[in-house]
C-alpha cells in the first residue's frame, strides 16, 4: 500500500513488455502496446487499460492516442474549455467521466443529467441521444458557444463516448497492475513462486509460469519430500516445486509427510 509510484525499475519492466503475470497487462497485444507506449506514470497505465478494448482498438483510437502522446500528431481542442478536461489524454475522450465533465463545463449539465448522458452513450439509444443532443446544444449556446461548434463537440462526445471506459474502474486496475509490476521488477523469484502457487490447480498455467522462470534464469528445483512444502517456496534464490502441484498427491498426504519430517 505504500510503494513509491515513480519507480524507474517498474516502468522499465512495463516498457519492455516483460509483463507475464502482471495484472491486466499480460496478453500478447497488451505487451506490444506497453512497448509502444513509453509508460511513466500510473495515469498512463490507467489509459492503457481503458483503451485496450474492442471498440477503441477497432476505431483507431489507440494509434491516435499513441501518436499524440509521442508528438507525431498535434493535440488540438475544438474549444479552449476542452483542454482542462482532455489534457491528460492528449485531447482524446477516453473516459466516461470526461464526457460528464464536458457536459457540465460546456452545457451546464447537473451531475445527474451528465450521468444520464453517460448511460445513454453506452447504450446508444437513438431517441435518448437525440434529446440529449438538443439539450446539450441549447445549453452550450446559452453558455456562449457557437452553435456549429456545440454540434461538433456533441458529435465528438457521441463518437468517443460510446467507447468510453469508467476511469475509476480503470485506475483501480492500474494500481494493482503497477503493484504486481513492482513486485516482479524487485522480487522476481518470490513473485514467480507466488504466481506458481496461485495456479497450482492448473497444469497449463504451471507450464506457462515455469517457462517464465526459465526466461528470467530462475531455477525451479524438483519436488522434494525432505525440503518441499505444499506451496512453491523460495530456497536460496531458487524456487522449490510445490508438492500440491504434483499430480495425484493430495493435501492430506503432504500434511502427513510434513508432520513426519
Amino acid at each position: 500500500d505504500h510503494l513509491p509510484l515513480d519507480d524507474a525499475k517498474t516502468y522499465a519492466l512495463l516498457n519492455r513488455g516483460d509483463t507475464v503475470g502482471v495484472f491486466q497487462l499480460e496478453s500478447g497485444g497488451m505487451r506490444d502496446l506497453c512497448r509502444k507506449f513509453n509508460i511513466s506514470s500510473v495515469e498512463h497505465i490507467t489509459a492503457l487499460i481503458a483503451l485496450y478494448r474492442p471498440g477503441p482498438m477497432e476505431s483507431g483510437m489507440i494509434d491516435d492516442y499513441v501518436a499524440r502522446k509521442h508528438g507525431r500528431k498535434a493535440v488540438a481542442y475544438l474549444v479552449p474549455e476542452l483542454e482542462p478536461v482532455l489534457r491528460e489524454t492528449y485531447g482524446v475522450i477516453v473516459y466516461q467521466e470526461q464526457v460528464m465533465k464536458i457536459a457540465g463545463a460546456l452545457a451546464n449539465y447537473s451531475m445527474a443529467e451528465a450521468d444520464d448522458l453517460r448511460k445513454a452513450m453506452g447504450k446508444k439509444i437513438p431517441e435518448i441521444m437525440a434529446a440529449h443532443r438538443e439539450r446539450f446544444c441549447k445549453g452550450a449556446v446559452a453558455a456562449g458557444l457557437d452553435p456549429a461548434k456545440a454540434a461538433s463537440i456533441f458529435d465528438l462526445m457521441e463518437k468517443f463516448g460510446g467507447y468510453g471506459f469508467n476511469k475509476s474502474h480503470s485506475a483501480a486496475y492500474a494500481l494493482i497492475a503497477y503493484q504486481t509490476g513492482y513486485l516482479k521488477a524487485h522480487f522476481p523469484v518470490e513473485f514467480l513462486a507466488a504466481l506458481l502457487t496461485s495456479e497450482m490447480g492448473s497444469i497449463d498455467n504451471i507450464v506457462k509460469f515455469m517457462a517464465e522462470c526459465r526466461t528470467h534464469n530462475v531455477c525451479v528445483l524438483p519436488p522434494d519430500v525432505n525440503t518441499g512444502f505444499k506451496e512453491f517456496t523460495v530456497d536460496e534464490g531458487r524456487i522449490r516445486f510445490g508438492l500440491v502441484a504434483v499430480k495425484n498427491v493430495g493435501e492430506s498426504a503432504i500434511e502427513a509427510i510434513l508432520e513426519a519430517r
